[in-house]
Protein backbone atom coordinates (compact mmCIF):
# COMPACT_ATOMS: atom_id res chain seq x y z
CA UNK A 1 0.00 0.00 0.00
CA UNK A 2 1.32 3.14 -0.97
CA UNK A 3 1.48 5.58 1.78
CA UNK A 4 0.05 9.09 1.44
CA UNK A 5 1.66 12.35 1.58
CA UNK A 6 0.29 15.31 3.45
CA UNK A 7 1.25 18.41 3.51
CA UNK A 8 0.85 21.51 5.75
CA UNK A 9 2.17 25.18 5.50
CA UNK A 10 2.58 28.70 7.21
CA UNK A 11 3.56 31.86 6.25
CA UNK A 12 5.57 33.51 9.21
CA UNK A 13 6.05 37.56 9.54
CA UNK A 14 9.60 37.40 10.29
CA UNK A 15 13.26 36.62 8.46
CA UNK A 16 14.07 33.16 7.48
CA UNK A 17 17.15 33.45 10.01
CA UNK A 18 15.31 33.43 12.78
CA UNK A 19 12.60 31.06 11.87
CA UNK A 20 15.35 28.21 11.16
CA UNK A 21 16.48 28.78 14.63
CA UNK A 22 13.36 28.67 15.96
CA UNK A 23 12.26 25.35 14.46
CA UNK A 24 15.50 24.25 15.11
CA UNK A 25 16.80 25.37 18.45
CA UNK A 26 15.65 22.85 21.86
CA UNK A 27 15.32 26.04 23.78
CA UNK A 28 12.50 27.25 21.43
CA UNK A 29 11.06 23.98 20.43
CA UNK A 30 10.10 23.77 23.75
CA UNK A 31 8.17 26.69 23.64
CA UNK A 32 5.78 25.91 20.20
CA UNK A 33 5.86 22.37 19.67
CA UNK A 34 2.23 21.30 20.82
CA UNK A 35 -0.94 21.26 19.12
CA UNK A 36 -3.63 22.82 21.57
CA UNK A 37 -3.15 24.30 24.86
CA UNK A 38 -4.11 21.13 26.64
CA UNK A 39 -0.31 19.71 25.51
CA UNK A 40 3.23 20.72 26.10
CA UNK A 41 6.88 20.08 24.92
CA UNK A 42 8.48 18.89 28.48
CA UNK A 43 11.98 18.31 26.41
CA UNK A 44 13.46 18.67 23.69
CA UNK A 45 16.73 17.52 22.26
CA UNK A 46 18.20 18.03 18.61
CA UNK A 47 21.41 17.10 16.77
CA UNK A 48 21.30 18.92 13.30
CA UNK A 49 23.36 17.26 11.11
CA UNK A 50 22.69 14.52 8.18
CA UNK A 51 22.48 11.09 10.74
CA UNK A 52 22.02 13.27 13.85
CA UNK A 53 18.70 12.44 15.92
CA UNK A 54 16.35 14.76 17.43
CA UNK A 55 13.65 13.61 20.41
CA UNK A 56 10.78 15.81 21.85
CA UNK A 57 8.26 14.53 24.50
CA UNK A 58 4.79 15.23 24.21
CA UNK A 59 2.76 14.82 27.00
CA UNK A 60 -0.79 16.41 27.95
CA UNK A 61 -0.44 18.63 30.60
CA UNK A 62 -2.73 16.78 32.88
CA UNK A 63 -0.38 14.14 33.04
CA UNK A 64 -2.66 11.58 31.45
CA UNK A 65 -0.21 10.79 27.88
CA UNK A 66 3.08 11.48 26.99
CA UNK A 67 4.81 9.70 23.88
CA UNK A 68 8.38 10.71 22.32
CA UNK A 69 8.34 12.09 18.52
CA UNK A 70 12.06 11.18 17.19
CA UNK A 71 13.57 10.74 14.44
CA UNK A 72 16.70 10.82 12.30
CA UNK A 73 17.71 13.32 9.59
CA UNK A 74 18.32 12.41 6.60
CA UNK A 75 19.59 15.82 4.59
CA UNK A 76 19.89 19.19 6.23
CA UNK A 77 20.31 22.05 4.46
CA UNK A 78 20.72 25.55 6.42
CA UNK A 79 18.16 27.86 6.05
CA UNK A 80 16.24 25.90 3.32
CA UNK A 81 15.09 22.24 3.72
CA UNK A 82 15.85 19.87 6.23
CA UNK A 83 14.19 15.72 6.01
CA UNK A 84 13.93 12.95 8.48
CA UNK A 85 12.45 9.41 8.98
CA UNK A 86 10.19 8.47 12.11
CA UNK A 87 10.98 5.70 13.96
CA UNK A 88 8.13 3.79 12.38
CA UNK A 89 9.81 4.82 8.86
CA UNK A 90 7.82 7.22 7.52
CA UNK A 91 9.47 10.47 5.98
CA UNK A 92 8.81 14.01 6.46
CA UNK A 93 10.46 17.08 4.54
CA UNK A 94 10.82 20.62 5.58
CA UNK A 95 11.15 23.62 3.13
CA UNK A 96 12.00 26.85 3.99
CA UNK A 97 11.69 30.42 1.71
CA UNK A 98 11.68 33.58 2.40
CA UNK A 99 9.50 36.49 -0.02
CA UNK A 100 8.40 39.67 0.78
CA UNK A 101 8.93 39.88 4.44
CA UNK A 102 7.60 36.54 5.20
CA UNK A 103 9.25 32.83 6.00
CA UNK A 104 6.93 30.14 4.28
CA UNK A 105 7.81 26.98 5.69
CA UNK A 106 5.91 23.89 4.04
CA UNK A 107 5.90 20.52 5.51
CA UNK A 108 5.69 17.28 3.67
CA UNK A 109 4.83 13.56 6.03
CA UNK A 110 3.51 10.44 5.37
CA UNK A 111 0.44 9.74 6.92
CA UNK A 112 0.47 7.02 9.42
CA UNK A 113 -2.24 4.24 8.89
CA UNK A 114 -3.68 4.45 12.47
CA UNK A 115 -5.89 7.97 12.15
CA UNK A 116 -7.73 9.45 9.32
CA UNK A 117 -5.85 11.47 7.76
CA UNK A 118 -7.52 14.78 7.89
CA UNK A 119 -6.90 14.46 11.67
CA UNK A 120 -3.02 14.07 11.38
CA UNK A 121 -3.18 17.34 8.84
CA UNK A 122 -5.24 19.23 11.46
CA UNK A 123 -2.89 17.87 14.04
CA UNK A 124 0.23 19.12 12.23
CA UNK A 125 -1.04 22.33 11.42
CA UNK A 126 -1.81 23.17 14.78
CA UNK A 127 1.72 22.92 15.95
CA UNK A 128 2.76 24.79 12.66
CA UNK A 129 0.40 27.57 14.09
CA UNK A 130 1.33 27.12 17.64
CA UNK A 131 5.35 27.73 16.01
CA UNK A 132 4.29 30.72 13.61
CA UNK A 133 2.64 32.69 17.00
CA UNK A 134 5.39 31.77 19.16
CA UNK A 135 7.70 33.23 16.29
CA UNK A 136 5.93 36.22 15.56
CA UNK A 137 5.71 37.06 19.14
CA UNK A 138 9.57 36.53 20.24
Amino acid sequence: METQKVKVQSAINAPLKKVWEAYNNPEDIVNWNQASPDWHCPSSENDLRVGGKFKNKMAAKDGSFEFDFEGTYTEVTPYNSLSYVLGDERTADVRFSESNGQTLVDVLFDAEGTNPVDMQREGWQAILNSFKDYVENK
